[in-house]
């Protein structure tokens, strides 16, 4: 084996995981190469909100009340823990999340161009015992490309669907509503219209947008450290065995260019490679609307297969088991492009007010305003035993106009080439959109008239929109008296098809809280560790904010390479992630 293959650590995947472990790594001392299937780096994170759910952050801990700031509680945040995770809430795993993850902020905020800002972001239960408004969520700081000079070229770009025109969206709601609010407002106009005119002279100058915001500045923030101390990211390489000597693993076999080639790890392997969200065979054995012969569609990358949990399981690792998810669930929508189809996460449309959802039977079964993960939950549970698992979300003309649906956007945007594609129904009156959707008439008038009652009131007695603070938070501030609710009955009427997709997947690699990945006695297996989608989710199959996975992705990559720089005490007590049958 060549010296230039020869290494301390090699890091199997580019997101968030696989880029921080390698820096910490790195500036532990330890020579370290990323290994990357795609022919990007970035990994999932570079499509993500870029949010992590940090308690104890310092950009909320190191500010007085004045300020903002916001100090933790260690207690409140395992009453919260408890109350989302259930039966799966491990102790000694929030533990060690509440001990590293604010030390893996600190660290990588001071020693990298990793950068996050605030967020206002509430708990996705706030209202639950331990949940919070603001405080325990903060977003990837925004970030010029520029910086990555030729390596740009390199960087997954973001999703296209959430894009317009290439152009990113801050995260924060307010960038939002200035694009929804640009024809009413001289403010918003030039707004605008300023970020617009700088947008395309960088498309014309770079040919893609360089003002980087969400998952994309924060894979572009890691990648930019990685680089500038010298760790190689190999991208095109797909990792096909782990090597082992006397039940240690030593190293990787990948394919790169068709030909084999062999890396060694004199400390350990590091397994960041996404999850298996793209694996087929897995998927449709777990996810229980696959079972029943639904349909799912998921937005995370395509590289996303599950080689990494296979290389663990093929060295005596195991997948965990018994979580009551299998996967960040996300409504999407499909979005005909001349390639193929894409998915679009409705992760701000069903929020506003004017939005309903409703089941192939012409049902309501959520309140929309709900964690895009919890709408999901609803959307498989009403779909149980139907064999198809999708809704319908509908809306009238004055809505549409205003925050468009989906993949159309607002007024002034034309609508038309959505209808002719069929991404968007239409009708003139209730029971003609009806018909265009195959939902039973009758029952769809009903659900919308018995909807409008109370929501000319700005009421919603089924369900309960706009009793959340999170629901408030992703709503319109401007619509009175709630930020949620509004009639639909200003025909036309238009209806886009939802199906369900996921943001990544909760099983995965049975660890201890060092990131060791265990074999089926718990025994840690020398040299493997495992961090991100590719190790078991510490929330326990749960969702309780946003950022809960980049958040344990960052913090895990980052206590596994302390491990095998030989950081952490040898002595401490390690337990393992639950995987109760």
């Amino acid at each position: 084996m060549s010296a230039t293959n020869s290494h301390d650590v090699v890091v199997v995947g580019s997101g968030a995981a696989g880029l921080t472990a390698a820096i910490t790594a790195r500036k532990s001392g330890l020579s370290v190469i990323v290994l990357e299937k795609a022919p990007v780096f970035g990994g999932t994170t570079a499509f993500s909100g870029g949010v992590a759910w940090i308690p104890g952050n310092p950009h909320f801990e190191d500010r007085s009340p004045e300020q903002g700031g916001t100090r933790v509680d260690r207690e409140a945040v395992h009453t919260y823990m408890r109350h989302e995770a259930g039966p799966n809430y491990n102790r000694a795993f929030i533990d060690a999340y509440l001990d590293f993850g604010p030390r893996m902020l600190r660290f990588m905020e001071a020693e990298t161009e990793v950068a996050f800002v605030p967020s206002i972001y509430p708990d996705y239960h706030p209202e639950a015992p331990g949940g919070v408004q603001i405080g325990r969520s903060i977003t990837a700081a925004p970030y010029d490309a520029r910086r990555l000079g030729a390596e740009l070229a390199r960087l997954r770009p973001p999703l296209k669907t959430i894009t317009f025109m290439g152009m990113m969206f801050n995260s924060s709601n307010n960038d939002l509503k200035h694009f929804f609010n640009f024809t009413r407002s001289p403010v918003s106009a030039a707004y605008v219209a300023k970020r617009l005119g700088v947008h395309l002279l960088h498309l014309l100058r770079y040919r893609r947008g360089v003002q980087l915001t969400s998952g994309n500045a924060l894979a572009a923030r890691l990648a930019k450290s990685a680089l500038d101390l010298g760790i190689r990211i190999e991208t095109g390489a797909t990792v096909t065995e782990l090597l082992q000597a006397d039940g240690r693993v030593i190293g990787v076999a990948a394919t790169i260019d068709g030909e084999r080639r062999e890396f060694s790890a004199t400390r350990g392997v590091l397994l960041a490679a996404g999850g298996f969200a793209r694996d087929p065979l897995r998927t449709r054995s777990i996810y229980p609307h696959l079972r029943e012969g639904g349909e799912h569609f998921t937005p995370v990358p395509e590289g996303n297969t599950g080689d990494g949990i296979t290389l663990g399981e093929a060295a005596g690792g195991h997948l965990s088991a018994g979580l009551p998810n299998a996967a960040a669930w996300m409504p999407v929508s499909k979005v005909p492009f001349p390639g193929g189809e894409v998915a679009f996460p409705h992760l701000v449309d069903r929020y506003k007010p004017g939005f309903i959802m409703v089941t192939p039977a012409g049902r309501r079964f959520v309140n929309e305003s709900s964690s895009y993960h919890d709408v999901g939950e609803a959307m498989i549970e009403a779909c149980r035993g139907t064999g198809k698992t999708e809704a319908w979300l509908i809306a009238d003309h004055r809505t549409i106009r205003k925050y468009g649906i989906g993949f159309v956007k607002p007024y002034p945007m034309p609508l038309s080439p959505h209808l002719r594609s069929g991404y968007l129904r239409r009708g003139r009156t209730v029971q003609d959109l009806a018909q265009q959707i195959g939902v039973p008439p009758e029952a769809l008038a009903h659900e919308i008239d018995t909807y409008n009652l109370g929501a000319r009131r700005g009421e919603d007695a089924q369900f309960g929109r706009g009793s959340s603070g999170f629901n408030r938070y992703l709503g319109d501030a401007a619509h009175k008296p709630n930020p949620n609710v509004a009639p639909v009955e200003q025909g036309p009427f238009y209806a886009l098809r939802i199906v369900m997709g996921d943001l990544g997947t909760f099983p995965g690699l049975v660890t201890d809280t060092r990131a060791r990945v265990l074999d089926e006695q718990d025994r840690p297996i020398p040299g493997l560790y495992a961090a991100g989608n590719d190790a078991a989710s510490i929330m326990g199959g749960a969702y309780p904010g946003a950022g809960i996975t980049i958040g344990p992705a960052m913090t895990f990559g980052y206590v596994a390479a302390l491990a095998l720089a030989g950081k952490l005490d040898d002595d401490a007590t390690c337990e393992h992630t639950p995987d109760a049958a």
